[in-house]
């Protein structure tokens, strides 16, 4: 019997042909107001977030006993801990007393997790420690008032937790991209930094943009001098899509012209852009109808020396530049999107391929909840 998460809205109204997949020769793109109803905020945590596997961290910030990760699932708090005995596990990030944090920052390390509200106090394996000033509490043990466990899991040194039933291992989820990307090993990666971007504009909006290279000459000339975008291609697979494209042979900024760049993209909302000796993992988060927040970590083979400190200061400054341009084409589309002036466009087969992988898999998911909610559609 699946999860459900304690939220559970009703199903959005639409009509049923929008959930229908025809070939992308014909097909039209989803209808505006998927990505501007507040009906659809709410829709997809229980429709999209609750059922798939999220991005949390690299396993090397999981490496001593008491490190631990925060990450979100399905817009809940989580906490990923290393244990004593070296078993990782996660959990909800949330006091069993009044509902406090545990964890605040990002990563770091602790022997106990500590609510920062009213002082509890738990082990690592999740189990309640200390309550203080609560001697006169009748009918108390604390055996009933462990912290709540979340799935968690590894594939390549990256670490994925899941709010409720996966509906297939992880490993299978990501199965050819390691093979693909070879010789390159993401597993031996070292964590250097995390930036957080707020952009105004659902977050599918954001996800649409990320896939495709069609505007890629009209926002981002530079990032098309690092690009070789003549060879520039899409693939699509049963649960990611990949873009790729060599590099320029006219630029060094990430490696020789015989080295290229891998963009996957798993459903519905992490991004692994592979380059050499680097990882950049992107994580999208809705936070209203028309917010949402974009998490970049940075991973890469050296971050010790003084070359790779530059190395790395540069690769950010470029990667923010490009992220400014994409900020602000996504904040401007999110308002066209709200405008009279459209409901539902066409789809480029030549360029959006992984645009409408993912807009069919989200109809996929969509649909299948609201089975699930006892809609027959």
């Amino acid at each position: 019997m699946r999860d459900t998460p304690p939220w559970h809205p009703s199903v959005p109204e639409w009509s049923p042909e929008t959930l229908d997949v025809d070939p992308i020769e014909r097909s039209e793109t989803i209808p505006s107001s998927w990505y501007v109803d507040p009906a659809f905020h709410a829709w997809d945590r229980t429709a999209v977030f609750s059922t798939h596997w999220q991005y949390a961290g690299h396993i090397g910030q999981l490496r001593e006993a008491g490190d631990y990760l925060t990450a979100d699932a399905a817009g809940a708090p989580v906490v990923v801990v290393r244990g004593t005995d070296g078993a990782l596990r996660a959990f909800y990030n949330v006091c069993r007393h009044r509902g406090g944090p545990l964890a605040l920052d990002h990563c770091g390390r602790s022997a106990m997790l500590q609510c920062k509200y009213h002082g509890w106090t738990y082990r690592l394996d999740g189990s309640l420690r200390g309550v203080p000033r609560f001697n006169r509490v009748d009918l108390f043990d604390k055996k009933d008032y462990g912290l709540k466990p979340v799935r968690v899991a590894t594939w390549e040194g990256l670490v994925f937790i899941h709010a409720g039933e996966p509906l297939l291992p992880l490993g299978d989820l990501l199965a050819g991209i390691a093979e693909r990307i070879a010789p390159m090993r993401l597993e031996g990666l070292r964590f250097a930094r995390r930036i957080r971007y707020e952009v105004a504009c659902n977050w599918k909006v954001y996800v649409d943009n990320y896939l495709e290279g069609y505007h890629l000459p009209y926002v981002h000339p530079e990032l098309c001098d690092v690009l070789d975008v003549g060879r520039y291609e899409t693939e699509t697979f049963s649960y990611y899509s990949l873009q790729y494209s060599p590099l320029s042979p006219d630029s060094t900024r990430y490696g020789a012209a015989s080295d290229s760049a891998y963009y996957y993209f798993v459903f519905p909302n992490c991004m692994l852009n592979i380059m050499p000796g680097r990882l950049q993992m992107n994580i999208v988060l809705p936070l209203a109808p028309d917010r949402c927040v974009v998490l970049f970590d940075y991973f890469y083979t050296d971050t010790d020396s003084l070359a790779a400190a530059r190395k790395i200061e540069e690769d950010m400054a470029f990667s923010d530049h490009v992220q400014q341009e994409d900020i602000e084409i996504c904040e401007w589309v999110q308002r066209g999107l709200a405008s009279p002036a459209y409901d539902r466009g066409r789809f480029s087969v030549e360029c959006e391929q992984g645009v409408y992988h993912f807009q069919t898999q989200l109809k996929t998911a969509y649909r299948s909840a609201a089975r699930a909610a006892g809609n027959a559609l």
